[in-house]
C-alpha cells in the first residue's frame, strides 16, 4: 500500500470582505491621520464647487498671510490646517499614508499631533515674521501681506523629518541627507518664503527628538 502524498495548500482567498477589514483595520491603527485626510476630501469637494474668483477671496481668508495673523492668528493657524491649495486630494492621501500614518502608528496619536502641529503653527509663524521683516526694508512689495498660504505641507515636513529617528542605521543618515536635500534645494535657489517655511518645519520636526525618545523600542533598531 503506497503511502498518500499531502494535500498541496490551499490558497486563502482574498474576499471584498476580508480587503474591507484589513483596510479598517489599517485606517483604525492610525486615526488621527485619517481623519485629518477624510476632512481634507471634503474641503476639496467644496473647494471644488466655488468660482476662481470666490475660491481665492475664501481661500485668503484662511490663509496665514501676516494680514490674516494679525486680525486672528488663532482662526487662520487652525483653518490653514483643512484646505488645499490647488484642490489634488490624491496626493496628499498617498503622502499621509506613506508619512503621517507611519509616524502615528510609531509616536502614538497624541506625540504625532504635537510633531505635527508645532512643525505647522511655529513653521508659518517663522516664515511669516521674515516676510514681515523683507516687507518692511522694503525687499518686498506691500501686497505680500495679503497673500495666499494655506495647506498642510509644512506639518508634513515636520512629520517627514522625525521620522528620521525612526529610521535605523546606517541608512538613517541616508535618508536624513535626502531629507534636507529635498527640501533645502529649493530655499538655496528660489527666494519663496514657503521654501524658508518648509525647512524650518523641517528643523522642527529634527527637534522633536525628545518625543520619540521612549518609542525607540518600537522602531527597527532606532536606538543602535
Amino acid at each position: 500500500m503506497t503511502p498518500s502524498s499531502p494535500a498541496p495548500p490551499t490558497r486563502r482567498r482574498t474576499t471584498a470582505g476580508s480587503w474591507l477589514r484589513s483596510a479598517g483595520s489599517w485606517i483604525r491603527s492610525a486615526p488621527g491621520t485619517y481623519l485629518w485626510l477624510a476632512a481634507l476630501f471634503v474641503t476639496t469637494v467644496i473647494v471644488h464647487q466655488m468660482s476662481p474668483d470666490f475660491e481665492e477671496d475664501f481661500l485668503r481668508q484662511r490663509s496665514t498671510n501676516i494680514h490674516e495673523l494679525t486680525e486672528d492668528p488663532l482662526r487662520v493657524l487652525f483653518a490653514s490646517a483643512f484646505w488645499i491649495d490647488g484642490g489634488h486630494w490624491l496626493p496628499y492621501a498617498v503622502l499621509y499614508t506613506v508619512f503621517h500614518a507611519t509616524a502615528e502608528r510609531w509616536l502614538g496619536t497624541l506625540r504625532w499631533l504635537a510633531v505635527a502641529l508645532l512643525a505647522h503653527v511655529l513653521a508659518s509663524l517663522a516664515s511669516e515674521g521674515v516676510l514681515a521683516w523683507a516687507i518692511r526694508h522694503g525687499h518686498v512689495p506691500w501686497s505680500a501681506a495679503n497673500t495666499l498660504d494655506i495647506g498642510v505641507s509644512y506639518a508634513l515636513a515636520g512629520v517627514v523629518a522625525v521620522l528620521t529617528y525612526r529610521t535605523p542605521r546606517p541608512w538613517r543618515y541616508v535618508y536624513l541627507f535626502a531629507v534636507l536635500v529635498f527640501y533645502g534645494i529649493p530655499l538655496v535657489a528660489g527666494r519663496s518664503f514657503t521654501d524658508l517655511g518648509h525647512f524650518t518645519a523641517v528643523l522642527i520636526g529634527l527637534a522633536c527628538y525628545p518625543l520619540t525618545r521612549s518609542r525607540h523600542g518600537t522602531g527597527a533598531a532606532v536606538a543602535q
